[in-house]
């Protein structure tokens, strides 16, 4: 049964069942506000919103970590219409432009600054003329600025609109509304703003968190950022709908991840691969006491086998799932459940989720692919989106006229349903004829000891099309040769899946959510060869 409620009826409820639990705490601030208190700070908010002028379906873009205010922005704007355009945090001048225009947006909320980079002198030097909707700025602090409310200034105004009006407006949304728009990385081509409804979200949070068995019990730490679907569908909105206590960092750091979970004793955590890599392998990681953990969820990209394993053995989370989907799908697709049995957890992204039709087609043919025959994976459902904003050439080419979802994921179904994803249709290598899946040969390098993480691309080549590239990560203290890399896959897997070019890297190209860029390895692959 999909659930029909808005998300403003979803707090409303949680609030009226749980009103004593904790809604939100922020170890960094000693901020606690329990759901009582959360549902009238959003009222309040909702009210400000409409005392501004912002109507039903304006169009309010925000601008910044996992503030506070951030939260109950989201929450706000949903009870009273606007829809929530999230911006990249790491986006710059040109790209948050682009991103006010392309979407109408008339209201931009934003923090000072992030990890070093002034937003207000972004704003700043922003082209009014570029975009001509935009008519409101408020920043999160108090500092007065010329041509921008402060955050208080807008709470202020919120006793201009009685409770009654809020009831109006609040009563006048329905769940089809488009209440959030995310935009797509954009590694291709420009960002695209996916539109995604109440009854998009709503049931997808829904499913997600009755994955894991997320209760009124549970305490869920998210430190990943809320502009994505991973922080702001499966983080807070899962959280808000089972009545769960979301124990929030601004900012991803390894150490504050262990400490907050130890502190707030957390019984699930999220993150993305490299998270989990981070904290597995921080220095002080044996002195922290993670025995509260019981579930959680690693999604954003694909999840190294031996990451898993060590999540489940060394951090305790025994119950933790893997998540697989992406923004035009609410996000999530496909899910492992906590009683699969463990093979299925770490070798596979689970089943499809009740009521969502997955299928995996040959690319070139669009014929289904029998089981265990790689091929796109195609998705159906209440989660596929409403569309991309303005751009209806492109919704077209992502939504079939039956309805399907083509993901541009490269997949394999076993005769039990279980979904293995090996990459993306771009990221595929061929070499000399050979369709190389990067994941298989990653997997194969994290059983190397002294390798912390592994990124596989294909290099143009003359002579074969391609050759594959492996950008490696050692572990602290530990050396390794290139030969010795090359010796430790002789006889272990075929010759020509055997990386030609190898490179030891600190780090990787990363989203301002996690995913790691590998057009830019490949770039920079490129150049080397290339040299």
């Amino acid at each position: 049964m999909l659930n029909e409620l808005t998300i403003g009826e979803v707090l409303r409820k949680t609030a009226l069942e749980f009103p004593e639990q904790e809604a939100y705490v922020y170890p960094e601030h000693g901020i606690r506000k329990t759901y009582k208190e959360f549902d009238e700070e959003t009222d309040r908010l909702a009210r400000a919103f409409m005392a501004l002028g912002i109507q039903k379906g304006e169009h309010v873009a925000i601008w910044a970590d996992n503030k506070r205010e951030w939260l109950l922005t989201q929450f706000a704007t949903a009870k009273m219409g606007a829809v929530l355009v999230t911006v990249n945090t790491s986006y710059q001048k040109q790209e948050l432009e682009y991103l006010l225009k392309q979407s109408d947006s008339t209201t931009l909320l934003l923090a000072d600054e992030f990890k070093g980079t002034s937003y207000i002198d972004i704003v700043h030097k922003v082209a009014r003329e570029q975009v001509p909707h935009l008519s409101r700025i408020i920043t999160f602090s108090d500092e007065q600025r010329q041509g921008m409310m402060t955050w208080s200034e807008l709470e202020g105004l919120a006793d201009q609109v009685t409770k009654e009006q809020l009831d109006e407006r609040f009563s006048s949304l329905s769940n089809e509304d488009v209440i959030n728009m995310q935009y797509t990385s954009g590694t291709t081509g420009f960002p695209k703003g996916v539109m995604l409804t109440h009854r998009n979200i709503v049931n997808n949070a829904q499913l997600v968190g009755d994955y894991i068995h997320l209760t009124e019990k549970d305490r869920l730490c998210i430190p990943v950022p809320f502009f994505h679907c991973f922080g702001c569908v499966m983080g807070t909105l899962s959280s808000v709908i089972h009545g769960t206590t979301m124990v929030i960092l601004e900012q991803f750091h390894p150490k504050k991840v262990l400490q907050a979970v130890q502190d707030e004793k957390c019984t699930g955590l999220y993150g993305v691969p490299t998270m989990f890599i981070a904290e597995l392998n921080e220095p002080e990681f044996a002195s922290f006491d993670l025995s509260s953990l019981r579930t959680g969820i690693m999604a954003g990209s694909i999840c190294p086998m031996e990451v898993m394993k060590k999540v489940i053995h060394d951090m305790g989370a025994s119950e933790i799932t893997i998540a697989y989907g992406q923004t035009e799908s609410s996000p999530v697709i496909t899910q492992t459940k906590t009683d699969d049995a463990i093979e299925k957890r770490v070798s596979s992204v689970g089943r499809a989720h009740p009521g969502v039709e997955v299928k995996i087609i040959d690319p070139v043919t669009g014929e289904e692919s029998p089981a265990g025959v790689p091929g796109e994976l195609c998705t159906r459902g209440y989660l596929v989106m409403k569309g991309y904003y303005k751009n209806e050439e492109a919704t077209k080419r992502a939504i079939d006229h039956h309805g399907w979802l083509h993901t541009g994921d490269i997949a394999v179904m076993d005769e039990d349903g279980y979904i293995d994803i090996t990459g993306r249709i771009k990221d595929m290598v061929i070499r000399g004829g050979e369709n190389i899946y990067p994941k298989e040969i990653e997997e194969f390098f994290y059983q190397h000891p002294s390798i912390q993480d592994v990124q596989v691309v294909g290099i143009p080549d003359a002579k074969y099309g391609e050759e594959l590239m492996a950008w490696i990560i050692l572990k602290e203290g530990h050396s390794v040769t290139e030969d010795e890399i090359r010796e430790f896959a002789k006889g272990a897997i075929a010759h020509h899946k055997i990386p030609r070019y190898i490179e030891f890297t600190e780090g990787y190209p990363m989203t301002a959510s996690g995913k790691i860029q590998k057009y830019m390895l490949r770039e920079l692959g490129q150049q080397k060869v290339t040299k």
